[in-house]
């Protein structure tokens, strides 16, 4: 059964990632297949017959234990499949359990029996647990007890209510159970209100000038690079869990970049039409906020475009512009980035580039599919059981809203995405060129100020502790705990919030667990406080939002986050 309370555990997952994903372009069957590193695996595994033997015996063993009852498997604590006390209580089903785990634990043992290359391993461990995870009891309707519960309770009505739910679904994509209530939220309403003003608009973005609260301001101000893929009111959630609203009542003048959602008219948009966009709002900022310097933080695929836009203005001299550079769950080495990396061949991004090229965009619908296949039972099973099994609506949160709320990719952008992933260019300095310049993230030398999440599977921690390395000057890393975007939602206040944290980060990622230190609670007051020690002065907060030149047009959050 879904909650609120699980899509907060969840939430961490609710993201797309800024690495665009080759496999997007793919149907979800070709997708979820291992392919040829499955074929691989079952090769290596006919080589070593001891190996099955041995699985095959063992699993044997553990089924007559549990045909007579005296076997100890058990669901772990937190497997919230399992929570219905039926699971337990009934015989049969205490024992279907057991056999779905015990069998499922041989296949899955199988895995590492066969010795893989890494790619080919994570494809075909992606694969395998995807369909043990589907073979769960929990998903059958016939065996689940909640689904019984569910036709008891509502008279039958679930059996119209689930099917509707599925048709509904399945009929436009992303083709995965609806996660959140679609008419929980509104942006403006409920999400995104941070008071502001847009003071610039171009065809590719707005700029939002965010009014201050407090009677004076710091001298330096903010701007903020969203995710291209999604909106960027991750960071302006709802009041009280929004850093920009944390910001901004801590004294910072905060500017918002907010995308544009492309279609097909904008194919031809890539890395340097973003960059250029980046470049004309620091213009804005810098006439606005009355200063030479800028504090640059980038989001996810907002922080790839940030730091390579960072090493032009480096490249070029013009260094000075930039106060610091902060950098949140963003991955710029990929050097065994988990799963996605795994995903990436020279084949599959071909495909996946003349498949957005025909569209002339990368839809971000398509994208959300792909990550909650990542996840599956907290993000497929978990509503599967919910919305269809049970009739019921999902439930409201915050986040999962956002998530939902997808944007486009441009076809040229998804290019220059894959083709630097692919072969993890931004390591090899001078191996992109952005307008007309070749970047060297070395070259960027202000202080840093890079966050990830110790749960995030879509941007390791590893490999963002291994990015901040590729950059110049003195850095600041901070590891928060949850996920993806949890980590980013995480406002003062939870008892539960936790960060790890080091000014040096010249040891090795399997080092740097030992040389951190642990602070309570969230990590907004301790970049607050960093950007402040880098804020100058302060000064009598505006007036008014904008300039002479930069005239406020609309009240944030503006027209283009509205745009479907």
């Amino acid at each position: 059964m879904a909650s609120v309370d699980d899509s907060r555990e969840v939430a961490g997952a609710a993201a797309p990632l800024d690495l665009l994903l080759t496999q997007a372009a793919q149907g979800t069957v070709r997708r979820l297949s291992p392919g040829k590193p499955g074929l691989k695996f079952l090769g290596g595994l006919a080589r070593r017959p001891d190996r099955l033997a041995a699985r095959a015996r063992s699993l044997a063993g553990q089924l007559a234990q549990i045909a007579v009852g005296s076997s100890d498997v058990a669901p772990s604590q937190r497997d919230r499949r399992f929570a219905d006390p039926a699971w337990t209580e009934n015989p049969l089903l205490r024992r279907l359990v057991q056999a779905y785990l015990a069998t499922g634990e041989t296949a899955l043992g199988l895995l590492h029996d066969v010795p893989l290359e890494w790619k080919d391993a994570e494809r075909v461990r992606f694969a395998g647990t995807n369909l043990v995870d589907a073979l769960a009891p929990s998903n059958n309707p016939l065996i689940s007890p909640v689904a019984w519960k569910a036709l008891i309770d509502t008279a039958g009505a679930n059996l119209v209510r689930g099917p509707r739910n599925l048709v509904r679904d399945l009929a436009s994509p992303p083709r995965v159970p609806t996660m959140v209530d679609p008419d929980a939220y509104e942006v403006g309403r409920d999400l995104a209100v941070t008071p502001g003003a847009v003071v610039l608009r171009t065809p590719v973005f707005e700029l939002i000038q965010y009014r201050p609260t407090t009677e004076t301001v710091r001298s330096v101000p903010v701007l903020i690079v969203p995710p291209t893929i999604n909106k960027f009111y991750v960071l302006d959630l709802a009041p009280g869990r929004s850093l920009v609203e944390h910001l901004v009542g801590q004294g910072q003048q905060v500017f918002m970049v907010s995308w544009r959602n492309p279609d097909a008219r904008h194919r031809d948009w890539g890395f340097d039409t973003y960059a250029t966009a980046i470049l004309d709002a620091l213009d804005a900022v810098e006439e606005i906020g009355g200063e030479d310097a800028t504090h640059l933080m980038g989001t996810c695929s907002g922080g790839i475009l940030a730091s390579m836009t960072a090493a032009v203005l480096a490249a070029k001299g013009r260094q000075d512009r930039l106060a610091s550079l902060s950098l949140l769950v963003t991955v710029l080495d990929q050097t065994r980035a988990g799963l996605l990396g795994a995903t990436m061949d020279p084949d599959t991004a071909a495909q996946a580039v003349a498949a957005s090229r025909r569209a002339g965009y990368l839809d971000g619908r398509t994208l959300a599919e792909v990550f909650a296949w990542l996840r599956p039972n907290d993000l497929i099973w978990n509503y599967w059981v919910n919305n269809y099994l049970q009739g019921k609506r999902p439930p409201k949160f915050d986040i999962l809203s956002w998530n939902s709320d997808t944007t486009r990719m441009t076809a040229q952008l998804h290019a220059d995405f894959v083709d630097m992933a692919l072969g993890n260019k931004l390591t090899h300095p001078g191996s992109v060129t952005l307008l007309g310049t070749e970047v060297d993230l070395s070259q960027v030398t202000v202080d840093s100020y890079v966050l990830a999440g110790s749960a995030d599977h879509i941007c390791p921690w590893q490999s963002c502790y291994r990015s901040s390395q590729l950059l110049g000057g003195k850095m600041r890393f901070v590891l928060s705990t949850n996920g993806h975007i949890a980590a980013l939602v995480n406002p003062p206040g939870n008892p539960k919030s936790s960060y790890r944290v080091t000014d040096d980060n010249s040891a090795a990622v399997e080092e740097w667990t030992d040389t951190a230190r642990t602070e309570k609670g969230s990590w907004w007051p301790d970049y607050s406080a960093w950007l402040g020690e880098r804020s100058g002065p302060d000064k009598p907060a505006p007036d008014e939002l904008g300039s002479a030149r930069f005239r406020v047009r609309e009240d944030a959050p503006g027209s283009y986050v509205r745009d479907k």
